[in-house]
């Protein structure tokens, strides 16, 4: 995309958009396989011209420090899962788990899920907001149940009617803030605009506001996997295909955050209107600490690294309702974190369950002895996400920890029960995963691991040094946060 006339903000969507129209025609999985690498790739060069190309906010798009955040992780990840996906699913379509015609319709949908994604995040009208976000939801819908095995479509199904829910209300509370902005900006589409409506939100009632803001956070907070709103998260995980296992963590979680942020800082333009932060952080910590307990009873691998994810969302939706400086700049380096730390985990344990053909933990053991590089970046894997030095997520968690010792040191508490409670967790199913005498199948692995070391590099460098430009960003945006 550099060097042609297409603006950067309109090649993130139109890239994917065109792709998924071209996949949707071609048979054959290599070139297939191959397009869906180069798009993303393509969707990616796009979204970094976003660092030095600001467009000025239209009607339909804008582009702010913050959603630039949000669209190059967004594009990053796609494109290593993408790579990552190319020899996975094409493992999966050698053992008959799936046919060419179902691997067709696999990068179709993989790339119109991102366009869904995408334009969530460069949306500049939040009813085109809600309806990207559940653009992107009935994609990844479909893909979870793309095995059409019984347990698949029953996890497809339970995902669609709990998204649907949250959908509503989410739609439910878009149409109170339109109602709350009429009076003030006027009928049409301009009462939609979030450039117009951040500019003027002082002048709204508060009282629609802070009903609004209720069914948003019910509501997208659906799509974020927060306690008790989580339930379709775990059986989507464990049934759909290891990729859309780690786009679900790494990506479309954050994007429904996205949208509750965007909210958020409406209701914290109006004086009159309640502090977001009290509910957020409310959520926040009973997600942690429900998801904590909860690792200790999965028998399965996948849904136990899905109720890490819940875990996780718990702290950066925590770190968000504490604010301020400090905690939005936490929050926004433990999503970050989070996001390539979680895929290159389920990276991992896609390889480990096909190579052991199971996704049971019971039937997995001593994986650095029969299978050393998979068992390593487990073990490497689950370290960085459970907050142990020197990987990205300690940073991000300390400052977290450290930030609200300062102001709440009650919550802090909490806090730190919750974390430690999952570490405990992870600590015991990864010495049983990771060590001690193999068992279970020991064939090959044929897929690329390169994702994996990448995302995990990234984590480990973010943990020992972040440059001043990335500082200096995350520190702009958790100001414009508030």
């Amino acid at each position: 995309m550099i060097g042609t006339p297409l603006p950067p903000e309109a090649a993130v969507l139109l890239v994917p958009l065109a792709a998924a129209a071209l996949l949707a025609l071609l048979p054959g999985y290599r070139l297939s396989a191959r397009i869906n690498v180069v798009a993303s790739a393509l969707s990616l060069l796009a979204a970094a011209q976003l660092l030095f190309h600001r467009p000025g906010a239209g009607a339909l798009l804008f582009v702010d420090d913050l959603n630039v955040v949000f669209i190059l992780l967004n594009t990053l990840v796609g494109f290593t899962t993408s790579v990552f996906s190319a020899s996975y699913i094409g493992h999966e379509l050698e053992i008959g788990r799936l046919t060419r015609g179902y691997l067709r319709f696999y990068h179709a949908m993989y790339q119109l899920m991102m366009f869904g994604m995408n334009l969530a995040l460069v949306a500049n009208n939040i009813g085109l907001i809600w309806v990207a976000v559940e653009l992107a939801t009935l994609t990844t819908v479909l893909m979870v149940g793309i095995y059409r095995t019984h347990e698949a479509l029953e996890a497809a199904w339970k995902y669609f009617i709990l998204g649907s829910v949250g959908i509503a209300l989410a739609l439910f509370g878009t149409i109170l803030v339109y109602l709350a902005a009429q009076p003030v900006i006027g009928e049409g589409p301009e009462a939609m605009v979030w450039t117009a409506l951040i500019g003027r939100a002082a002048e709204f009632d508060p009282a629609l506001l802070n009903l609004a803001f209720v069914f948003l956070l019910l509501g997208y907070g659906t799509k974020v996997g927060l306690a008790p709103l989580h339930a379709w998260l775990p059986d989507a995980h464990a049934e759909g295909p290891t990729p859309i296992s780690a786009v679900l963590s790494g990506l479309l979680l954050n994007v429904a955050l996205y949208a509750l942020l965007r909210f958020k800082m409406l209701l914290a333009a109006n004086p009159g209107a309640i502090a977001p932060g009290p509910l957020m952080v409310t959520l926040g910590l009973v997600s942690l600490v429900f998801a904590a307990f909860m690792l200790y009873r999965r028998r399965d691998i996948k849904r136990m690294f899905a109720y890490s994810s819940i875990e996780h969302m718990g702290i950066i939706v925590f770190a968000f309702g504490m604010a301020g400086p400090l905690g939005n700049f936490a929050g926004l380096l433990h999503m970050t974190m989070h996001s390539l730390t979680k895929s290159a985990i389920f990276f991992t344990v896609g390889h480990i369950a096909q190579v052991k053909g199971t996704q049971r933990i019971a039937e997995i053991r001593g994986l650095t002895e029969s299978h050393p590089v998979l068992g390593w970046s487990l073990v490497a894997g689950v370290a960085a996400i459970a907050g142990l030095p020197p990987f990205g997520v300690f940073m991000s968690e300390f400052l977290v920890v450290s930030s609200t010792f300062a102001r709440a040191p009650l919550l802090a508490l909490i806090l730190v029960f919750g974390l430690l409670i999952g570490f405990g967790a992870l600590l015991l199913r990864v010495t049983g995963l990771a060590f001690g005498t193999p068992e279970g199948r020991t064939g090959p692995v044929r897929a690329s691991s390169l994702p994996i070391f990448a995302h995990l590099a990234l984590v480990l460098g973010a943990g020992l040094y972040l440059p001043p430009g990335v500082v200096a960003w995350f520190q702009n945006v958790a100001r414009l946060l508030g």
